[in-house]
């Protein structure tokens, strides 16, 4: 015989749907166009994510490319470091040369002027003397003997006129390659100064160029991260207003299934029955970036939840999110679990039947209304339920 409802018990639960359905103050559409029109905010939060992070590691890949050319242009500076180095020691050894040949040009000038004195004392002596010719020196010697020893003096006077000639000469010669070695130094000071100040603009022009580059990408990278820590906080916010309203839509399902808790056992077409009867409010598959591993049944709370199938029970407990959570060992490699329970009606170890009570629907772990969320795992991995009720 058919039970039904208390009259008042109807009257308050569709009084409950049609306030929930019905739009909220300040808000023109239903629950359900408002569902969606979250979901495609969250959408659209999620492709701003997207083009966030490829344009954030865009970012990173030139800056470490950057940074590749940094380390580069650092050797570059320590290579040239090690010349210019060695550049300095050969000024130093310039500048000892520049001073031996200041010091050889500056003796050889007064030796040069030595010599030119030298040459003229001896000028004014052979004019004082009125040296004879070779002639007078003939006529005027008393005998062969006297004539030898004269004709000797005057070769002494000519060897000693040539030498001091040929020593002013040999003066003039040393100057004159003194001064082309000092001007060879000084050219050649000139262009290894020239070259060690070139090469040292020119890296620590490079170098500063890369930095400032890597600094404005640093700085466009760091405004983008800003932006895509909002857009996160803003998607996960209205994550929670999704999930809220969803909750609220399972609510008022739940609510409009029927008179009896549990409701009838209900046969797919697989293996398994459903182990509660209600609506499935969110499928299997991929949701929010993250994979959603089972279907979530729209029920009231303490509603009785029934295994699917025969097994043992391999797992009962709190289980971080999942709140009480249980599952069943069916074959070598099939189980299937039961999340977010209020309470359990069996224990750890123990033999179940296909149909048997094993908890009671609830809202514990992570959910925002009461359901049942319901997983089938082949070998362990999550695999889409549907295939097996």
């Amino acid at each position: 015989m058919r039970k039904y409802l208390p009259i008042a018990i109807v009257l308050g639960v569709a009084a409950y749907a049609a306030y929930v359905l019905a739009p909220l103050p300040g808000q023109s559409a239903p629950l359900s166009e408002r569902i969606e029109a979250k979901r495609a905010q969250v959408e659209d939060k999620k492709q701003q994510e997207g083009v966030l992070t490829e344009t954030i590691s865009g970012l990173n890949d030139r800056i470490g490319g950057l940074e590749g050319q940094i380390d580069s242009t650092e050797q570059r500076l320590g290579a040239v470091q090690s010349e210019l180095d060695q550049r300095r020691a050969e000024l130093l050894a310039v500048r000892d040369d520049l001073e031996v040949a200041r010091d050889k040009l500056a003796r050889a000038r007064k030796r040069l002027a030595e010599g030119r004195v030298a040459l003229a004392e001896r000028l004014v002596e052979l004019y004082k003397a009125d040296r004879p010719d070779a002639l007078t020196v003939v006529l005027e010697a008393d005998g062969f003997s006297d004539l030898l020893d004269r004709t000797e003096f005057l070769e002494r006077i000519s060897d000693q006129d040539r030498k001091v000639v040929a020593y002013v000469q040999r003066l003039k010669e040393r100057l004159t390659e003194q001064e082309r070695t000092l001007a060879a130094l000084e050219e050649r000071k000139e262009a290894i100064a020239v070259a060690v100040l070139e090469q040292r603009d020119e890296i620590a022009a490079a170098r500063d160029r890369l930095a400032s580059t890597q600094g404005e990408l640093r700085m466009a990278r760091n405004e983008r991260s800003t932006t895509l820590a909002a857009v996160r906080s803003s998607r996960s916010k209205l994550e929670g207003d999704l999930q809220e309203l969803e909750a609220a839509a399972a609510r008022v399902t739940g609510q409009l299934q029927g008179s009896t808790p549990a409701g009838p056992i209900k046969h797919g077409t697989g293996q398994l029955i459903w182990p509660v009867n209600g609506p499935l409010v969110s499928p299997f598959g991929q949701r929010w970036g993250r994979l959603h591993a089972g279907v979530d049944i729209a029920v009231p709370a303490g509603t009785p939840i029934r295994a699917a199938d025969g097994g043992t029970v391999v797992l009962l407990g709190w289980v971080g999110g999942y709140g009480n959570y249980t599952c069943i060992q069916h074959t070598g490699s099939l189980s299937t679990c039961y999340a977010h329970q209020s309470s359990f009606a069996t224990s750890q170890g123990a033999s179940v039947q296909q149909g048997q009570v094993i908890g009671y629907i609830g809202c514990t772990g992570h959910c925002y209304g009461d359901h049942l969320h319901f997983e089938t795992r082949v070998g362990g991995a999550p695999v889409d339920p549907m295939g097996y009720l």
